[in-house]
């Protein structure tokens, strides 16, 4: 079984230092006995009021310390070892998902529980807020759809364009063909003495099942019915253990069919049909682990699933639903470091697994340290004051044994809310033999191997994604249970895709040099193209460093001689290199900068022997921080493959031509007078109480030169509070390299989701518009459009070419049927993959003083996707975005300060 754990029942985070129990994680068999009912209440085993009904003694303290995602989850025991597997979230997950999950109690660890587990992580990553005031329960959002279609004047007849070629596409929507038609009654219900968990609240209110009728949907705080109640309020008991709880249902209003409150409501029910179909839910999501893959070479697992939701879009209701799938290890914290106990273990190796152990921040603890000190049958102090080790503890609350009593221990210092601060806390200790690790290691993402079998089985062409929702539709229909629950409230969806009008927008010229010349129609490269002639413009290449270490001198050489080589056909003037030995440390690579980087040193390439986190960050710290110089750095393994030389020759050309001032390709966007901006967030990997913002923006009408500043704000502050310096220092920038001030400022805003709409619009929309005002004159006219753009979506797009489900062509524009009557909003599939599914990116114009038409904006976005120089070829999302993604990264994952203010004209973080 598999689990995740808390600090002892008890135990105050003022205290001393404190294990973690083993709390049911991913559902899994039971150990012993028989599978109780999930709804029947055991208050011996998990509704103890001291538990739930003083969350400040028992659940509050040590759950706090754990509202960050994490990377561990606690196994119970040593049997049946390859089937406890981890969770593994990727950046999405961790970021949708909502907290800790928990467990309270040996019998209820051995019950098919997850889903209480997931009631009371949500209870405790809430404690502070009213029911009544949540926005979200049991992982079921709103639909946070902020009218902002209904400031923009020039689209409140249409946002749909006209341009292109006319294609039919398929989308993987299934409308909703059948829904309540009359009123439903929305109840609100409170509980005295208040009950956090969301469980315990509904197990209380079952107990009146034949009170409220079989038909029902509650989300924890508030009771939907088919039915009107005799009387607007009542007062019912219930009992939890020896202590009566008072229940009091009083109306709130009644729901029209067309309520956007049902569609909460309709999720809600939704999710409750995929536990019938027994997918077991994982984060938000729902996965079978009958059809689990196994990969025991790689100690990984793949479970399938299943990613839904139901929103109402331009003309109907529909179901999204997509595949997911749940990469899970076979791996213990302890299996990881039982090596380091040989004496002839060395030091470096000691280093490597810490690294790979701390830092782990994924769905339970993030481990921040190992204690070498410490073991198991170190004692700690419960919340009595009475002394007992780890050891007794788990043998004492989950009958579990811990076999190595000489393992170090991990340490998790957890996150508070801000809130919370203030409060003193002490870390939480972690037995490794009972920690899985989740994730890929740094070694299994270097390993083609694993990476071909786990593409292999996640990434699904078209027509094997069709077939997996099919059969999800299919299920629906034929699941007895399952129709049973739908026809109560009368929903039926339609089992065949959504289909539509969508178009493809003209291929976009590029222009290299003194030729010109279209994208490719299918692929979106012209790699081909940049290789075999002159570069926009060219930057001669005179005082440039190559530090290498003394083994890898060959690929050094063999590097130099390639780039002679490929430099002349694209215009780049080289001279001969400093080639520079060095010792394959950090220490070594800046004590040679130090002495031989000068003012006209205009580039250092560095050669590296691995892929060295610490070398390479000491390196960029090094040249962006202290020694501003455009920087290259490359692993000697890239330069072994003869056959793939001349081209790795070609792009390390290529980039450092950008980096230092150079342009390899425009396109003509058709505005004049009009600055570029991409914004987005990374967070700091090291002060993780802090993000950073990029904060990208245009120099020339040319969109070839970018200015670039960071922004440093609190963790988890999505939203940029330093817009208006930035926007006055590339303002001032502009004006002194064109002579005027630019006419238009076209924001393209990354990062964000829907829950922020309103936010941007009170908040940074206002702070652009205010340093506009503070720049310009009063009559000045200068216009502003804010353009959202979010590339994690669960919305795929298809065509049909003889019988078969393909990707759409680059270029192809969807403006209805799946976006918003309340946005200007609108997805295009800009770049082309070779494997899977391809993903579009949806757009959302929040604001627009421009009065953009919908077939300017949709084809000004796609032409700045060609104009990334790190690729010669169409990306996701427009080139100022995922420029400000770059620089956000570097220093987030590198430098973690502010780069040097003489690179930020440069495009030195490529």
């Amino acid at each position: 079984m598999l689990f995740q754990g808390l600090s002892p029942p008890g135990s105050s985070p003022s205290g001393p230092q404190c294990p973690a129990e083993p709390g049911l994680e991913l559902e899994a068999e039971p150990v012993v006995g028989s599978r109780p009912n999930p709804r029947h209440l055991e208050p011996q085993r998990h509704l103890e009021p001291q538990r739930h009904l003083e969350p400040q003694r028992h659940l509050e303290p040590q759950r706090r310390q754990l509202s960050k995602p994490a990377e561990f989850h606690l196994a119970r025991g040593r049997c049946n070892r390859k089937a406890k597997w981890l969770s593994l979230h990727n950046e999405e997950d961790r970021k949708e998902h909502l907290g800790l999950q928990v467990t309270m109690g040996k019998e209820r660890a051995m019950v098919e529980g997850y889903h209480y587990a997931k009631e009371l992580q949500l209870a405790t990553r809430l404690q502070a807020t009213s029911l009544k005031e949540r926005k979200r329960f049991g992982g079921i959002f709103r639909d946070h759809v902020v009218d902002t279609r209904q400031y923009l004047e020039h689209v409140r007849e249409s946002t749909t364009g006209t341009l292109g070629r006319p294609v039919k596409l398929f989308t993987n929507h299934f409308r909703v063909t059948s829904r309540p038609q009359q009123v439903t009654y929305k109840y609100n219900i409170d509980y005295m003495p208040d009950i956090e968990d969301g469980k315990v609240r509904s197990e209380l209110l079952l107990q009146h099942k034949a009170f409220i009728g079989e038909c029902h949907i509650f989300d924890g705080s508030s009771l939907l019915l088919p039915h009107k109640l005799l009387l607007p309020k009542t007062e019912l008991v219930s009992l939890l253990k020896n202590q009566v709880v008072k229940l009091t249902i009083e109306f709130i209003s009644e729901l029209s069919p067309n309520s956007p409150d049902c569609l909460r409501y309709y999720n809600i029910l939704f999710r409750r049909i995929l536990k019938q179909m027994n997918l077991k839910q994982v984060g938000r999501n729902y996965y079978n682990k009958q059809e689990a893959t196994e990969f025991f070479d790689h100690k990984l697992v793949i479970w399938p699933g299943y990613v839904t939701s139901i929103l109402e879009y331009e003309t109907s209701i529909t179901l999204c639903a997509d595949v997911n799938h749940k990469l899970l290890r076979m791996q213990t914290a302890y299996d990881l470091i039982t090596g380091l106990r040989d004496p002839q273990t060395k030091k470096e190796d000691v280093e490597q697994v810490s690294k790979e152990l701390i830092g782990y921040n994924n769905k339970t603890y993030r481990v921040d340290a190992i204690n070498w000190e410490d073991n198991p049958r170190t004692k700690f102090k419960k919340s009595g004051g009475a002394e007992i080790t780890f050891v007794d503890y788990y043998r004492e609350q989950y009958n579990t044994e811990v076999t190595d009593l000489t393992q170090p221990l991990l340490i998790s210092k957890g996150k508070w809310k801000k809130s919370q601060q203030d409060t003193p806390h002490k870390p939480i200790m972690l037995v490794p033999e009972l920690c899985y690790l989740t994730g890929l290691s740094d070694k299994m993402r270097k390993d083609y191997r694993v990476m071909r079998d786990l593409a292999l089985h996640m990434r699904l062409d078209p027509e094997k994604r069709q077939h997996e929702l099919r059969k999800l539709m299919n299920t629906i229909q034929t699941n007895r249970e399952v129709q049973r629950e739908l026809q109560l409230w009368d929903l039926k969806f339609d089992t065949n895709f959504m289909s539509f009008s969508g178009r493809i927008l003209k291929e976009v010229r590029i222009f290299q040099g003194r030729r010109a010349f279209d994208s490719h129609p299918q692929f979106a490269d012209w790699s081909r193209e940049t290789r075999s002639g002159p570069l926009l413009n060219v930057k001669s290449l005179d005082h440039w460093l190559i530090l290498y270490p003394t083994r890898n001198y060959g690929a050094a050489s063999s590097l130099v001689q390639s780039l002679r080589k490929v430099t002349p056909t694209m215009g780049i003037a080289m001279r001969e290199a400093k080639m520079l030995e060095v010792s394959d440390t950090v220490q070594s690579y800046t004590t040679v900068l130090e002495n031989h980087v000068t003012s006209k040193t205009q580039m250092v390439l560095c050669v590296l022997s691995s892929e060295k986190k610490d070398l390479y960050d000491g390196i960029k710290q090094y040249l962006c921080v202290n020694c501003p110089t455009p920087s290259q750095c490359v692993v000697a393994r890239t330069l072994d493959k003869p056959q793939t030389l001349m081209t790795i020759a070609t792009k390390i050309a290529q980039q450092m031509n950008c980096k230092m001032g150079g342009a390899l390709w425009k396109v003509e966007t058709g505005l004049q007078n009009a600055m570029f901006i991409g914004i987005d967030c990374f967070h700091d990997i090291v002060n993780r109480r802090k993000s950073i913002a990029g904060f990208v923006s245009s120099i020339n009408q040319e969109l070839t030169q970018w200015f670039s500043q960071c922004i440093f704000q609190e963790s988890g502050q999505e939203l940029v509070n330093g817009l208006k310096t930035c926007l006055e220092a590339a303002l001032k920038l502009w004006c002194k390299h064109n002579q005027f001030l630019p006419q238009a400022i076209i924001v393209y805003r990354d990062g964000v989701g829907d829950g922020q709409l309103q936010a941007l619009m009170d908040h940074e929309v206002p702070q652009i518009e205010s340093s506009l005002r503070s720049v310009y004159p009063k009559d000045s006219g200068v216009k502003l459009t804010f353009i959202v753009v979010k590339k994690r979506i669960n919305t795929r797009f298809f065509v049909e070419s003889q019988g078969r489900l393909q990707n759409p062509l680059p270029g192809t524009v969807i403006d209805v049927e799946v976006t918003k009557r309340q946005w200007y909003d609108f997805f295009i599939v800009s770049q082309s993959v070779k494997d899977g599914t391809v993903t579009p990116t949806h757009y959302n114009v929040i604001h627009d003083t421009v009065c953009f038409t919908p077939d300017r904006i949709q084809y000004l976005t796609y032409r700045l996707c060609h104009m990334y120089y790190n690729l010669p070829g169409v990306i996701r999302v427009p080139a100022p975005c995922h420029y400000a993604h770059k620089l956000a990264y570097l220093v987030g994952q590198s430098i973690h300060q502010e780069p040097h203010h003489s690179l930020a004209s440069r495009l030195f973080y490529l």
